[in-house]
């Protein structure tokens, strides 16, 4: 239902609700009182409205109900009971006598909002767009926001025509509202009119050329169309009339590095990392764009580390392993373990960097930390063969030979098609025989070793 302060509105309304029934009755006369014994007709009415109103604050809805009924009895010309009978009726799912309800207080009271808002609720609940649109229609006259609700209405029931209208009259109205953009959105999706979008976008930017959110807009739609060139010539429209604008930068810098202008790019790249505008995702999101890059053109790397350096505490596992990845590519196996090393403790679940941190502990001679961290991911990837290995060839390395046996045999078990693996496993056995002075075992485990050697 619409946005209106709806907490405002509910206070008065309760309100409202609550000196209904006393002005209806300022107009009745009744002087002449009934014969029976029932009483006063105002009284009895009057003690089963707020009859009704308790039960429904402590949620019985049957006994509110069952008051109200009592009260249209007694006067059914009052359209508050209706509208209290309909609610009560909602509660209990008996949602057909619930319409009926609303619709009666409607038709007793029309101009009334309330009734209008809650008949119009209920219709949302039901999913049935078209008498949603009708009652809401009724309702624009109280409050724009309803007139947005009318196009979202119009969205669900796929009368996209009649959605744009009434989002460029709000538009026209009101100003661009990033909400009703993510429904004019949703249109576009829907019916594939990117051209319909595209020409939206370009009369925002002549009409309101000073508007940093309208270039943007029409850049990132340019590109996502395929329009590189357009989107090119609009960034640096956007640089000329706002030559401070950060974000411009976040498509500038991909449009330089396609264009084979490193400098550019570069520059670009370091206004975006050094943004306080741009979100840190955006901003390592250039960043891996940027690893990628001098992976191809090393002799860019000094940026890269300058850059790496400006971003500050990255927090975005992927893109550590990707700087650890480029790292590893240059053989800067420390800086690249480094990287690993953050990535994990973003993302523990990240097969490919345990695997790779894992083996540079060996490569290193980190042997302490290889054992411990081998441990630890067996017991969440207790059939992975190689973090056994790993966990073998640490324990050696650390004269803890018993325990590397241990290790190794149990991983033997994991070992599927995988000569070299089981080459490995073999040498470490025998080392770690070795270790234990049983030189019988130890030939028996180097000489399986060899013999896969030969095999291969």
């Amino acid at each position: 239902m619409c946005k209106f302060n709806k907490n405002i509105r509910y206070v008065i309304c309760a309100f409202a609700i609550a000196l209904l029934p006393q002005m209806q009755y300022a107009q009745v006369d009744f002087n002449k009182r009934p014969d029976d014994d029932l009483g006063n007709v105002e009284d009895k009415f009057q003690e089963n409205f707020y009859e009704a109103l308790k039960q429904k604050s402590i949620e019985n809805y049957d006994r509110s109900v069952e008051a109200l009924l009592k009260c249209v009895d007694l006067d059914n010309s009052v359209p508050v009971l209706y509208f209290e009978l309909g609610k009560n009726y909602m509660q209990l799912k008996n949602f057909g006598a619930a319409e009926d309800a609303f619709k009666k207080a409607v038709s007793k009271d029309p101009d009334n909002e309330w009734f209008l808002d809650e008949l119009y609720g209920y219709y949302i609940v039901q999913n049935d767009y078209d008498k949603a649109i009708k009652t809401v229609k009724q309702l624009v006259k109280y409050h724009t926001d309803y007139k947005e609700d009318l196009a979202s209405l119009y969205v669900r029931n796929k009368d996209y025509k009649e959605a744009l209208k009434i989002l460029d009259e709000l538009d026209a109205e009101l100003g661009i509202s990033a909400r009703r953009d993510v429904m004019r959105n949703q249109i576009y999706s829907a019916t594939g009119k990117k051209k319909d979008q595209i020409k939206n976008l370009e009369e925002r930017v002549e009409n309101d050329p000073d508007r940093e959110a309208n270039y943007l807009a029409l850049i990132f739609r340019y590109s996502e169309n395929n329009e590189k060139e357009k989107a090119f010539e609009t960034a640096k429209e956007l640089l000329k009339v706002n030559p401070n604008s950060q974000l411009v930068h976040l498509a500038l810098y991909k449009f330089y590095l396609d264009d084979n202008n490193a400098d550019k790019a570069i520059e670009s790249m370091k206004i975006v990392v050094k943004s306080s505008e741009i979100k840190p995702e955006a901003k390592l999101k250039v960043l891996t764009d940027f690893v990628q890059f001098v992976g191809e053109h090393p002799e860019y790397e000094d940026d890269l580390v300058e850059a790496t350096a400006l971003v500050g505490d990255t927090n975005n596992s992927k893109t550590l392993e990707e700087l650890g990845q480029y790292y590893l590519s240059k053989n800067d196996k420390a800086k690249a373990l480094e990287y690993f090393e953050a990535s994990l403790k973003i993302n523990s679940e990240n097969f490919n960097v345990i695997r790779n941190t894992l083996l540079l502990y060996i490569d290193l001679q980190q042997y302490t930390k290889a054992e411990q961290k081998s441990s630890e991911v067996l017991q969440r990837y207790p059939s992975q063969p190689l973090f056994y290995l790993v966990n073998g060839v640490a324990l050696n390395e650390l004269n803890a030979p018993k325990k590397a046996v241990s290790s190794l045999e149990m991983g033997l078990d994991y070992i599927i098609d995988d000569t070299k693996m089981e080459h490995d496993f073999y040498s470490q056995l025998s080392k770690a025989y070795t270790l234990l002075n049983n030189t019988a075992k130890a030939k028996t485990f180097s000489d399986k070793a060899k013999q896969l050697e030969t095999s291969n």
